[in-house]
């Protein structure tokens, strides 16, 4: 029988609005406002690059909902509180709004046109915030999928402004940037439904009873402590979590590991292969070892109940689109 999970509320949602990774992530009652040097939603998005290639800079999509707190938390965080990121936005990008949920027209970069609402589904911005960076000819390169606290966010900024895309991974040049990607195995969060080493995660021959999520992770983590202190110790979410198979790596260890493919490596290189850059992330796999979906972004209690709902109740089965099921509920 598939797993739905309460709706009930955790006690910790209201969090701390002081914590850039630490606040409530259900649906807020205010409705979003862009700031006012955002493109006027004209969205004829060949209009919007030619603009942007025009005054030297780069197009951004951006793809969010009116009372997404995550939304909400890039702008009021990001976009409210760091001046240093809008001055260098504003110096090095234009960024166009797309409502998920919107009907109004839009004109894709091929000149192709559909719905705000059409657009997102093909663009598979499952979670909100999603913002799609543009090069001058119009070719991404790069995704942000969901909310990415103001060092990461502005590390992505620099990353495509300085056209570090062109040489090596975001992981990479974070790296290079942190220059601290060596922790003892102790600094990791535990949590009851993690399963110990071996970690032999092989479905290619003889698949598994139930489907896997696979926890990256690593030491002197911020985010992953609160995901551990607050997200995973409400009752929902860890019953969610007893239903997988569950096991957590560090990131940029040398872990022996099995994939769910068969092949294998270590779990630094597979991060690596997976393009990993941000902690904590976890992947989820199906019986057979196929990715079914990731979180590898700030996320809470609210937004984790519905993936978590999404995998227990196999409805990736009959809808593999997160953001199309979503949709479908909500109407």
């Amino acid at each position: 029988m598939a797993l739905l999970l309460s709706v009930a509320l955790p006690v910790s949602a209201a969090g701390d609005d002081a914590d850039p990774v630490n606040f409530s992530d259900l649906p807020r009652d205010e409705l979003l406002s862009y700031p006012e040097w955002f493109n006027d939603p004209f969205l004829d998005l060949r209009a919007d690059l030619e603009a942007a290639r025009e005054a030297g800079k780069r197009l951004i999509l951006y793809f969010g909902q009116k009372r997404c707190p995550y939304c909400h938390q890039l702008m009021d965080v990001n976009f409210g509180t760091e001046a240093d990121i809008v001055e260098y936005t504003r110096r090095h990008f234009d960024i166009t709004p797309i409502d998920i949920w919107g009907v109004a027209e839009v004109t894709d970069l091929r000149g192709r046109s559909m719905t705000e609402r059409g657009f997102s589904l093909r663009e598979q911005a499952d979670f909100t915030p999603t913002l799609i960076f543009y090069d001058e000819r119009g070719d991404e390169v790069l995704r942000l999928r969901g909310y990415y606290p103001p060092y990461q966010f502005r590390a992505a900024l620099e990353y495509v402004a300085d056209e570090h895309y062109r040489r090596e991974s975001l992981r990479d040049y974070l790296a290079r940037g942190d220059n601290r990607m060596v922790f003892d195995a102790a600094d990791l969060n535990d949590a009851p439904f993690f399963q110990p080493p071996p970690y032999n995660l092989d479905r290619s021959r003889l698949p598994a009873e139930r489907p896997l999520a696979v926890f990256f992770e690593q030491g002197d983590c911020h985010p992953c402590d609160v995901l551990h202190g607050q997200s995973l110790q409400e009752q929902a979410i860890a019953e969610g979590f007893a239903n997988f198979d569950s096991i957590q790596l560090d990131m940029w260890s040398q872990t022996p590991v099995i994939t769910p493919s068969g092949e294998r490596t270590t779990a630094s290189r597979w991060a690596s292969e997976l393009g990993l850059f941000y902690a904590p992330a976890v992947i989820f796999f199906d019986e057979q070892g196929r990715e079914i979906l990731r979180v590898d972004s700030v996320v809470g209690f609210y937004r984790l109940r519905n993936v978590l709902n999404f995998i227990t109740s196999k409805a990736y089965l009959q809808e593999p689109s997160y953001q199309r099921w979503r949709v479908q509920r909500a109407f």
